[in-house]
């Protein structure tokens, strides 16, 4: 028998006791039972006679003749000039894997909010960065350093976010996290430490912190958003300890809040010696207004600052960071330690990268163009299609709210919608308890190029009439 010993060795779980003259039957049984048991799968390699022979220290012949007893049971296949594979399995020789559930139906028009177009990521100059930080990181930036985050990339942040967001954000009180996830779920382990018995949210809003929230120990209370924003009379009376809100671009509404109501919250935070979260999570992406700065720079002391990659570069992108009151910092610190010692070194080294050779800021300005030129594709089509449906929430972000007639039922239009094969999402999906009122739908234009949107609409359109004849 003839292997191909050229290219690199394979390793496997395998012992054997020497002294009792059966080697050979050993290696038989274990490697017998492992493919029997499911541990070494239909068309998984294994070492090569000469190479296993090595690792135990036997003689090659012991190995070619268990190999080639295998072989004739039918659990290895053996080729002159290949390694070793395990065989297709046999009937009772290898755990079945479970039968793949069904394909899900492909989306043709995935409106789906607060989505960016991940086609745009800059693949190009994010490999060159990666590959120019990897070749210039110092050896003990390889270990894992600071669980806070690599010193550059905190550097980085300070300057970005100080530049064009408005937040006071000294390096050293910034704490890098696998996104914002991850970020709200130390700060709800931090919270609760304190003392923390129950946190705001703003209803509507994203039901992903909310559960995140609970699963800490949290109570989640509602409190409603209006046309300026958090309603911070109830927020007053919602005895929270902690509130997390979007200030900037409310999601899902699209309104900002006012600086009335910014004044107020301040307030209520003193009075109560209460923590404010602020996801600043697409604030990047305005068309129609000027900037609206981040809460956070109001307030230092009792504003939490969140951000993260997803929404401007691509969620496969796992970076996100908190800017952190003094009192909050070393227990997220702490927190974070334990979570994962810290978020990968070498991708954070290229986003500092990527940030100091202002690729970020080119990369924003190209794509703050391209999706205002979707948003007024979507609008026009809905003017055409749903002249009767009102729009808003448009002035930023990525996604747009259409309310409908009042006597339009949601039910039916999501199946006429799902039929359609058109993703989306609507108001009611968002908030703490359903409310009466006509059906409000989000409809994201991140992911749908520019020509595709008036088909879009068009089916969207087909479907809504279906449903309103019954």
């Amino acid at each position: 028998m003839v292997e191909n010993e050229t290219s690199g060795p394979v390793e496997v779980l395998l012992a054997v006791r020497r002294g009792d003259g059966t080697l050979g039957s050993q290696i038989e049984d274990q490697l017998r039972q492992a493919i029997r048991e499911g541990s070494l799968r239909t068309g998984a390699q294994v070492p090569s006679t000469r190479d296993l022979a090595r690792e135990l220290g036997v003689s090659r012949r012991v190995v070619v003749d268990a190999y080639s007893q295998l072989a004739a049971e039918g659990y290895l296949v053996l080729r002159q000039g290949a390694r070793p594979r395990v065989a297709q399995a046999r009937a009772g020789t290898e755990a079945q894997p479970p039968a793949p559930a069904a394909a899900a139906p492909t989306v043709r028009f995935d409106f789906r909010p607060s989505v960016p177009d991940v086609s745009s990521f800059p693949r190009q100059r994010w490999l060159r960065c990666l590959r120019e930080a990897l070749a210039e990181m110092p050896d003990s930036e390889l270990g894992y350093g600071d669980v806070r985050g690599a010193e550059a990339l905190r550097s980085a942040l300070a300057d970005q976010l100080g530049r064009v967001r408005g937040v006071v954000a000294e390096p050293e009180r910034i704490v890098i996290t696998c996104g914002f996830s991850q970020g709200f779920g130390l700060l709800c382990q931090v919270l609760v430490d304190r003392g923390a018995r129950r946190v705001a949210f703003e209803d509507p809003s994203y039901d992903e912190p909310r559960i995140i929230a609970t699963r800490a120990g949290l109570e989640a209370v509602p409190v409603a958003v209006d046309e300026y924003g958090l309603r911070v009379d109830e927020l007053e009376r919602s005895k929270a300890d902690a509130v997390v809100l979007t200030p900037a671009h409310q999601h899902p509404t699209g309104v900002v809040l006012s600086g009335e109501r910014r004044t107020a919250l301040l307030a209520w935070l003193r009075d109560r010696d209460a923590i404010a979260i602020e996801d600043d999570y697409d604030a990047d992406y305005r068309y129609d207004r000027a900037a609206v700065g981040a809460l956070q720079g109001l307030d230092p002391d009792r504003v939490v600052y969140a951000g993260s990659a997803s929404k401007t570069l691509a969620p496969a992108l796992r970076i996100g960071w908190l800017v952190l009151p003094p009192p909050l910092l070393d227990g997220v610190t702490r927190a974070k330690l334990f979570a994962d010692r810290g978020t990968d070194r070498i991708e954070q080294h290229a986003f500092a990268r990527f940030l100091a050779r202002g690729e970020l800021d080119r990369h924003r300005r190209r794509m703050r163009t391209s999706y205002r030129a979707r948003r007024d594709a979507l609008v026009a089509a809905l003017a055409a299609e749903l002249p009767d449906a009102r729009v808003s929430g448009i002035a930023a972000g990525l996604h747009a709210t259409v309310e409908l007639r009042a006597t339009d039922d949601e039910a039916a239009i999501l199946e006429q919608v799902a039929l359609r094969r058109i993703a989306l999402s609507t108001m009611s999906a968002h908030r703490f308890e359903p409310e009466p009122g006509a059906p409000v739908l989000l409809l994201g234009y991140g992911q749908v190029r520019e020509p595709a949107i008036a088909a879009g609409v068009r089916e969207l359109a087909e479907g809504i009439r279906v449903a309103r004849s019954g």
